[in-house]
């Protein structure tokens, strides 16, 4: 995506039934395409949902402890990102822990936002989280 500074995350959270067994995925590249970290953790049973959340904490958290300052997260999950910008109220109750969570480490870089992505630009951090689902079932 051209005009973006600083560094790039792709996210992904991967539940098997549900609930069911789930794990998260990240990518990270800084500003010259160098990989910064690749991440594929197992949450356990959870949803969907809270995985996707999940893996944006997870990038965020990784991306801070390694000195970003600016990062553009790019997420297949619609329902988050358009959450994260406003666009979508956070309804469920089991979410809003997740939401508030992502929103303060947002708030740490000096520019940040989550871009929804088709699942086709996800790719490597859909493999991640899958592998991570792996070990959580």
């Amino acid at each position: 995506m051209s005009g973006v500074e600083g560094w790039v995350a792709h996210v992904d959270g991967a539940a098997r039934g549900n609930p069911g067994p789930a794990g998260i995925g990240v990518h990270i590249e800084d500003e010259q395409g160098v990989v910064q970290a690749e991440i594929a953790e197992p949450l356990g049973k959870t949803t969907n949902n809270v995985a996707e959340y999940s893996a944006l904490i997870r990038a965020l958290e990784e991306a801070r402890s390694k000195g970003c300052e600016r990062i553009t997260v790019y997420t297949d999950s619609e329902l988050m990102a358009r959450q994260i910008q406003g666009v979508y109220a956070v309804k469920a109750e089991h979410l809003k822990p997740y939401f508030v969570r992502a929103r303060q480490l947002l708030g740490q870089f000096l520019q940040a936002k989550v871009v929804h992505v088709p699942r086709e630009q996800n790719r490597r951090a859909d493999a991640l989280s899958n592998l991570g689902a792996d070990k959580a079932g």
